[in-house]
Formats: structure tokens, sequence, C-alpha cells
């Protein structure tokens, strides 16, 4: 392996000049993502069945009374290499990415997983991988092969307007990679973070940068943010701005 070293002037230098194409692709994922917020709606107009630890359950079930359902097809079950101590490698190293759901929730989302293992499996495996906050569904119809994860992986997106339900995205590929935490999730939605710098249709929900913010045990409803955090972030912010105008960062 060959090492540059440099002085700690030529280092920063060489941080900085990556900095400027390191933003530039910050502000093009913003970009795609707002790009993704005006994409076209595909109602859902057949209804699905999957099994879950409490019995049968709709789609819409999966929803857990949220607005958005963020729908993750995994492999586990009888054909897939690991089965039946395993998932599949891959799969199995996107749940292990998996952020604590308390955040996307307070963003009106939900996150689940779906494979064909039977309930019992499928806690068995939770169990012994630490998943047990990733809701786990099996699928009993033909969802998988409807949304083009049949013979692989991918995330699928969909939204509830009442007790309809729309797809609103699919990735799949390189692009689960990215998945697992709470901003590239969100990213996903529809309704995307849902703070006020987004670029956003008018009329989607949006609430002060940062202050929705909280512990993943401390998450109430309806609450307003703590005036506490609310005064440390904007002094948070407040300092990020001056740094970035004086071109330091």
């Amino acid at each position: 392996m060959q090492i540059n070293t440099v002085s700690a002037q030529e280092w920063e230098a060489a941080r900085q000049q990556l900095l400027v194409k390191e933003k530039a692709l910050t502000r093009a994922r913003d970009a795609l993502a707002a790009e993704r917020r005006r994409m076209p709606w595909l109602p859902v107009e057949k209804e699905y069945r999957f099994e879950g630890p409490n019995g049968q359950a709709s789609l819409l079930d999966l929803f857990e009374g949220r607005h958005q359902l963020i729908l993750y097809r995994a492999f586990f079950e009888p054909g897939v290499f690991g089965w039946p101590d395993h998932a599949c490698r891959g799969c199995s190293m996107v749940a292990d990415q998996v952020a604590h759901p308390a955040h996307l929730n307070a963003r009106d989302t939900t996150l689940v997983f779906a494979s064909r293992a039977p309930q019992a499996d499928i806690a068995r495996l939770k169990k012994r991988m630490g998943w047990e906050l990733i809701p786990w569904y099996t699928i009993t119809d033909s969802f998988d092969a409807d949304f083009d994860v049949g013979e692989w992986h991918g995330t699928n997106v969909f939204f509830r307007d009442g007790n309809k339900i729309y797809r609103t995205y699919f990735i799949n590929n390189r692009g689960d990679e990215q998945m697992g935490g709470t901003w590239n999730y969100l990213d996903i939605t529809p309704l995307g973070r849902q703070e006020v710098w987004e670029d956003s249709p008018e009329g989607y929900p949006q609430t002060p940068t940062y202050k929705w913010w909280n512990w993943h045990d401390s998450y109430v409803e309806g609450a307003a943010p703590d005036k506490r955090w609310v005064e440390v972030s904007d002094a948070g912010e407040a300092a990020f701005r001056k740094q970035s105008a004086s071109g330091k960062s």
C-alpha cells in the first residue's frame, strides 16, 4: 500500500479541495430528493394479505396508522442460502444497519420488512440477530411478484390517504446500499424529512429544522419541541452558518 504523507497545511488544503465536490454532491442529492417528492403516484388497487406476529394483516395495517410506509423485501425463507439459521447475507446486512425506528415514526413513517418465512422462524431469527425493533411480516400472496421483489431484494414506498394506498417509489440493487439511516429512508418518501429547508411541493408538512429531533425513547405525539433543545439547536445552527460564511468548512 502506497502512503502519501504531507504537512498539516497540505492536508487541510486537500481536504478543502475535496469538500467542494462533497458539498456539490450533497446539493445534488437534495435536488434529487426534491424531484423524487414530485413523482407521480400509482394507486394500489389490489388487496394484499400478510401474516404478522398478531395474525393476519392487510397492507393498510402495515402502516400502523401513519401516512407513509417503507417496505423492504428481505430473503429469509426455504431455498435461500443460510436457511433456516440465517437470512440472506445481504439482507441481513441491511437489517443490521437499520436505525431506531422511533425517529421515522416521529415523521409519520413506518418501516417494515417482509419475507416468506413463517412467523415462528422470523421471531427466532429476530431474537438471534437483535432485530426485535424491526416489524417483520410474512408474504402470503403475490405482493412480491407484483412489486418487483419476487426474485431480488428491494424497497417499496407507499402513501396512505385514508384507506387509499399509493405506490410512490421503488429502489433496489445498489440503491439499497444507502438504506438503514433515518435520513436516507426519509429522503425516499413522498413527504421527505419534512423540514423547512427542503424544496417540497406547496402544502407538504414542514417543521423547523432540527427542532423535532429527540431521544428515541422520548417522542410524544403532538408535543411542542423542547425549549432547551430549541436553544441548543439554534446556537449550533448559528455557529455552523458563521463557519460556512467564513469559508472554513
